[in-house]
């Protein structure tokens, strides 16, 4: 099959793009290099077919689409943070560049499979988190994205096949401090011998689930015949930020101490999936452990490579 994966070259679509060529399927990647990098490609990039191209632009991306089977879209801004000093750059990115696939879709009868975001839910006191829950997110990044499920509602009336991913807290290598992951903070800091530093009391609850089984989640989303779903994908674990930090610094053997700070605006507090859906619908189940993957990055010469 041809593919394209808008933001291909970022953390998560160049797993994505790098996956999909060794089960043999045709790639084309679509990034604007804002965030995403080509070297993150370098193992397949003349495998693929790459354009540089931002997903606002309709008339580039309608050369492109017409030529695939079907897309899976991750390019978005990310950052929590980030989307309150520029709620409306985040709004025109990942609301209208999300509309264009799914119009492009509908014209071309293509199969959407989209990144959605746990940051949907907003503040939640019953765990774990089930699909059906409220949507209330508290910051502008997960006002977009909730504004792309109501688009996902729309297109979807219309006809258009789309499966929506709500992604929890995603780790991995290739993830960068821009990204918004707080493993990569950590890292960052532990690998310079400094303490890892906690926004609020460390109380703050999170889903931690592997950048290699997202992958595999995104192409068992597009290969069920299902549609018109919205789908958490996590570990169905939960794991609290003060407990991260202390497996990180025993897993590193240095004599560090956490530093607290104020906490942050727009973090949500809890957030620790359902994934029944998934394991029913794509047969998928999460197979990396955080604790695992932590002992063997931090312990090993991989420590410098993340």
């Amino acid at each position: 099959m041809h593919f394209a994966v808008t933001g291909g070259a970022g953390f998560i679509g160049s797993h994505l793009v790098n996956y999909l060529i060794k089960e043999g399927h045709s790639i084309s990647v679509i990034d604007n290099l804002s965030y995403g990098k080509k070297q993150n490609l370098a193992e397949v990039y003349d495998q693929i077919k790459f354009y540089q191209e931002d997903i606002r632009d309709f008339e580039a991306l309608k050369k492109i689409l017409k030529n695939v089977d079907g897309v899976f879209h991750q390019a978005a801004l990310t950052v929590v943070q980030d989307s309150l000093k520029k709620p409306q750059e985040y709004q025109d990115v990942n609301v209208s560049g999300t509309e264009n696939i799914f119009k492009l879709a509908k014209e071309h009868g293509l199969k959407v499979v989209f990144a959605s975001s746990s940051s949907v839910y907003g503040h939640k006191e019953n765990m774990p988190i089930r699909e059906n829950a409220e949507r209330k997110p508290i910051n502008p990044y997960g006002k977009t994205k909730l504004d792309d499920e109501y688009l996902f509602e729309k297109y979807s009336n219309l006809g258009v096949s789309i499966i929506g991913l709500r992604y929890f807290n995603i780790f991995g290598k290739g993830q960068t401090l821009s990204y918004s992951g707080v493993i990569t903070k950590f890292l960052d800091r532990i690998k310079k011998s400094k303490s890892p530093i906690i926004f609020g009391d460390g109380s703050q609850i999170r889903d931690f689930v592997f950048v290699g089984d997202v992958v595999k989640a995104n192409l068992a989303a597009m290969e069920n015949e299902s549609s018109n779903l919205l789908v958490n994908i996590g570990s169905g674990k939960d794991t609290s930020i003060l407990q991260l930090a202390e497996m990180m610094i025993d897993f590193s053997g240095l004599p560090l101490q956490v530093i607290f700070q104020e906490p942050l605006e727009g973090d949500v507090y809890k957030s620790h999936a359902d994934i029944s859906l998934a394991k029913i619908f794509f047969k998928w189940q999460p197979k990396m452990e955080l604790k695992t993957w932590l002992r063997k990055i931090i312990s090993d010469e991989d420590f410098d490579d993340i």
